[in-house]
């Protein structure tokens, strides 16, 4: 027979690695708030609620399909299309408060310049495209990390409890890819090292906040644009559609980035 001691020490050692796969909030219901940029907002998945406006807030985001199986006591949806880490603090951020228990976002895409670094690649000379994508790259290094750290500082003035899990962006194309989509090999390369520049930068100033970063990379690789299996639109109508994950990227790329850390 064991030794009394013995059993007690197994016991807690069990009870140890339970509360270890177990977090906080799959223990008790959340009160989560979802914040950030398109990619959070499902902005590319086709469907989104009447009343989100421009913001293009899907139920196909996977903050929607977070908050669908695990029921949290609260939710707020506050991710938009576009927005920058001016737009988080301006607009985002008063959802918020000490009762938060799980928030989530992506952010810097727009601040770097997302937008016009496509615009330049899709309708530019191959030079052209790289030169802004350096353009981009120069800004992320060296200006967005003060940005995100306010943004970050923010976050946890205002939800001092809460886990914050902070997500990345993925690779946008396959190199090279099986597909025709108007982009030399030049041109998408230096569109996915636009994405190592931010992975970079964002999951750096992540963790010097402590906050749990998903890089979102690897779980893209092998569905992105010219793949075998999309998980990314190429160029779409309407065109904000363009360059976001689709529903499957959501669902199978994004969703599995925060239930890895919240359960």
């Amino acid at each position: 027979m064991r030794p009394v001691r013995t059993l007690l020490s197994a016991a807690l050692a069990a009870a140890a690695a339970l509360l270890t796969v177990i977090p906080a909030e799959a223990q008790a219901s959340a009160h989560y708030v979802a914040l950030g940029d398109s990619y959070s907002s499902g902005t590319g998945t086709g469907s989104y609620y009447g009343d989100s406006g421009s913001c293009k807030r899907s139920q196909y985001a996977y903050p929607a399909l977070w908050a669908a199986s695990h029921a949290p006591a609260s939710f707020k949806f506050v991710a938009c299309s576009g927005a920058r880490t001016g737009d988080v603090l301006n607009s985002q951020i008063g959802a918020l408060s000490a009762t938060t228990t799980l928030a989530s976002i992506s952010i810097g895409g727009n601040d770097a310049g997302f937008t016009d670094v496509i615009t330049t690649c899709t309708f530019g000379s191959d030079q052209s495209c790289v030169n802004r994508v350096n353009q981009a790259k120069t800004y992320a290094t060296t200006t967005l990390p003060g940005l995100l750290d306010n943004v970050y500082a923010q976050i946890r003035t205002r939800a001092p409890s809460a886990r914050v899990v902070v997500l990345g962006y993925p690779r946008l194309y396959k190199v090279p890819g099986s597909c025709s989509v108007g982009l030399s090999d030049t041109k998408r390369s230096a569109i996915n090292s636009a994405a190592d520049t931010l992975h970079t930068v964002i999951s750096g100033r992540a963790a010097a906040k402590s906050f749990p970063y998903r890089d979102l990379r690897g779980a893209f690789t092998g569905h992105e644009i010219c793949s075998a299996d999309w998980w990314l639109n190429s160029l779409s109508w309407p065109v904000e559609e363009s360059y976001h994950p689709n529903r499957n990227g959501q669902r199978l790329g994004y969703l599995p980035q925060l239930t890895a850390v919240t359960g």
